[in-house]
């Protein structure tokens, strides 16, 4: 736990962690993962769809091999859970109820701290903190390890996905400098409902191209690609990244509609 304590409180952390993982394993079964063959020997950065706590869980718990996720930084310090966990989960519940997400916000703070400490996760800020994401990533990647990125944000892109940050995909241009080596970003398909998590092809960052223009052609590409591998599945319901009622999931493709 980052928050100081000594060693019995970063065992108790350690224990706590343990605990959060047998119990979400029995809400979140083991996933088929489809495509591996598609991953590069070597470090890459795996890039998916959030939906919304699933790909995280399903990353964590049952990738079989060294990786360090992306998760929000304020989610592994004591201070800020709380007013990140509420304002990022529960402002927009009903204002008659608000106070009790509020009380909650508080009291999952010390769980979060400890789960986030000890899991596969590397602290991403908006922030002059974000170069120690960076850099934190690149040793991981220089250690043999696969990044992992779920860089959705609000705006909706298709009913597969919503709209990809790309600012990430400069770890590219940072690991060729560093290493001399291209890096590859293997786009990823999490799809809860059919219990899969499935890998593309990997697209290979250009170091020589315009950095700009690299970052969006990487994007499009990722984008594109989970896209096609969430529709060429059979129908089912998507979990999109906002946290919307049920009903509201779209499915993959219309119904009767003949798989691409």
């Amino acid at each position: 736990m980052d928050e100081g304590g000594g060693e019995p409180m970063k065992k108790l952390g350690y224990w706590v962690y343990l605990a959060a993982c047998a119990l979400a394993r029995l809400f979140f079964p083991r996933p088929d993962l489809e495509g591996l063959e598609n991953l590069p020997e070597g470090p890459c950065v795996l890039v998916g769809n959030h939906c919304q706590m699933h790909g995280p869980v399903f990353c964590e718990l049952y990738l079989p091999f060294d990786r360090a996720i992306w998760c929000n930084g304020e989610m592994m310090r004591l201070k800020e859970v709380p007013d990140y966990a509420y304002r990022d989960f529960w402002s927009s519940k009903p204002r008659s109820v608000r106070w009790l997400y509020r009380i909650l916000s508080y009291l999952i703070a010390p769980i979060s701290v400890a789960v986030f400490n000890n899991a596969h996760c590397i602290g991403v800020y908006r922030d002059v903190r974000l170069m120690t994401t960076f850099r934190q990533s690149l040793t991981k990647l220089s250690e043999g390890a696969r990044i992992v990125i779920f860089p959705e944000c609000p705006t909706p892109h298709n009913n597969i996905i919503y709209e990809f940050q790309d600012h990430f995909i400069t770890l590219g241009r940072m690991y060729a400098r560093q290493s001399g080596e291209k890096l590859a970003f293997v786009p990823m398909y999490v799809a809860p409902n059919l219990r899969k998590i499935c890998f593309g092809p990997p697209i290979d960052y250009d170091p020589d191209a315009k950095p700009e223009e690299e970052r969006r052609r990487v994007c499009l590409a990722l984008m594109d690609s989970v896209t096609a591998m969430g529709e060429a599945l059979p129908r089912h319901r998507v979990v999109p990244y906002l946290n919307l009622p049920k009903k509201d999931y779209p499915f993959n493709r219309p119904e009767g509609g003949a798989e691409p």
